[in-house]
């Protein structure tokens, strides 16, 4: 079930459905009598991916989803854990574990130990799975922490949820009612 939703979401972002559309498009023009129809649905999909990578329209278009959710402010509160949500990696011995981790990943884990090292006593907790390769996603992120300074026993894996809910679901049975980031 998990890699059927994984695939049926791949197909619905913005780049590959417009490939698909453009795709529809070359085969209505190539084996029907409808080249004009097909023509239009091929100026539409490659129209569509220049719009969305040209970077004056894509930026309008994700700033309100951006404004929306703001950046971690500093509470007097004290956070007892952090937790970094998985988003992809390679495993390769050839490159350093910063190049193993997806560009998302990156930026996630050096939030969430910017964030720890504001709540001296905080635990970073470290979530994702495998996907297929002999390390997860947790100790992927866990070995780029570890060269970054943070101390082997503040990190927590959780190495078998596959998506965003099952992350969440897992750590908060984890942590119950303690303060978490």
């Amino acid at each position: 079930m998990f890699e059927l939703k994984k695939l049926i979401s791949a197909f619905l972002m913005p780049l590959p459905a417009m490939l698909i559309l453009g795709f529809i498009g070359l085969a209505l023009v190539m084996f029907t009598r409808k080249h004009k129809f097909g023509c239009i649905v091929i100026f539409i999909s490659l129209f569509s991916i220049f719009a969305i990578s040209f970077q004056p329209i894509s930026t309008s278009l994700l700033k309100p989803l951006e404004r929306k959710y703001t950046a971690f402010l500093p509470t007097t509160e004290n956070i007892d854990y952090v937790m970094v949500l998985g988003s992809g990696h390679v495993v390769d011995a050839e490159i350093p574990p910063t190049s193993e981790l997806s560009r998302t990943a990156l930026m996630r884990l050096s939030e969430g130990i910017r964030i720890l090292r504001m709540y001296p006593g905080s635990k970073l907790i470290l979530s994702g799975y495998s996907g297929g390769t002999e390390i997860s996603q947790a100790r992927m992120m866990a070995q780029v922490a570890l060269a970054l300074g943070v101390a082997k026993p503040d990190i927590i894996l959780l190495e078998t949820a596959q998506d965003t809910w099952e992350e969440a679901h897992q750590a908060a049975g984890f942590v119950g009612n303690k303060n978490w980031y």
